[in-house]
């Protein structure tokens, strides 16, 4: 596995629905920009990524970094603040709009924002209204963005957190942090196994009931895949204890 780093440059292709994107990043020590493909949904035009993946040959579009994992940190630059803000990541504020509000605050502008964002008014073209819709913007880019750190930091990968993202939207965190098991019921793709090491990771107990109840309904699952029509009390026990 390998780690790249860079600026991201542009954002050529995304699907709303899954959270692939397209993206090309400036790296240090490549010639030219480095095309990265993965779940990588929060991901925006002018942020600082440290991705985890591996090289891949396309037979279309020539070589890719497959992303598996990353890690954004925000630009701390006026320029690649300005680019950050123009990209039409925070609606209400374009590339005129990020190009005013830089000159007017600097450095401290995304302090501003989260903050004290009220101070915007100061800005040239920035009304009550103007304001109103940015406000409202930044707050859900940064709860996107707090669901997906704190999925990614409880060993959730990218691409489930964008599904769970998707499915429970600003309630995801207090449901995985009440029940992570609910995942295996409600995300495609992610099944008893891999919510039980989420949960695990998070300190649920062994012999939780959620974990217990999870845990049955996985072993008649598994015994229904097996051409079962039921399971005799004794059987389910004794497979439910092996997990």
């Amino acid at each position: 596995m390998e780690y790249i780093s860079g600026v991201v440059e542009q954002i050529t292709y995304g699907n709303e629905d899954n959270g692939f994107r397209v993206i090309k990043i400036k790296s240090k020590g490549f010639t030219g920009l480095v095309t990265v493909v993965g779940s990588l949904a929060a991901v925006n035009v002018g942020a600082i990524i440290r991705v985890k993946g591996e090289w891949k040959m396309n037979s279309k579009f020539g070589k890719q970094f497959m992303a598996l994992d990353y890690r954004e940190t925000l630009p701390a630059t006026v320029a690649g603040i300005q680019k950050y803000l123009g990209s039409g990541l925070i609606k209400g504020i374009g590339p005129v709009y990020a190009k005013r509000i830089v000159q007017h605050f600097q450095e401290d502008t995304l302090r501003v924002l989260e903050e004290n964002v009220d101070r915007l008014i100061k800005v040239e073209g920035i009304g009550q209204k103007r304001l109103a819709m940015i406000k409202k913007a930044w707050q859900e880019q940064k709860e996107i963005k707090n669901v997906m750190l704190f999925l990614q930091s409880n060993g959730v990968s990218t691409a489930f957190a964008v599904k769970i993202f998707k499915t429970y939207g600003n309630e995801s965190i207090e449901i995985v942090k009440t029940n992570p098991y609910r995942l295996a019921d409600d995300i495609w793709g992610i099944g008893f196994k891999t919510a039980d090491k989420i949960a695990l990771q998070m300190g649920f107990e062994k012999n939780s009931f959620a974990r217990c109840r999870s845990g049955i309904v996985y072993v008649l699952n598994e015994l229904s895949n097996e051409g079962h029509c039921y399971g005799k009390r004794e059987q389910l026990l004794e497979e439910a204890e092996k997990i």
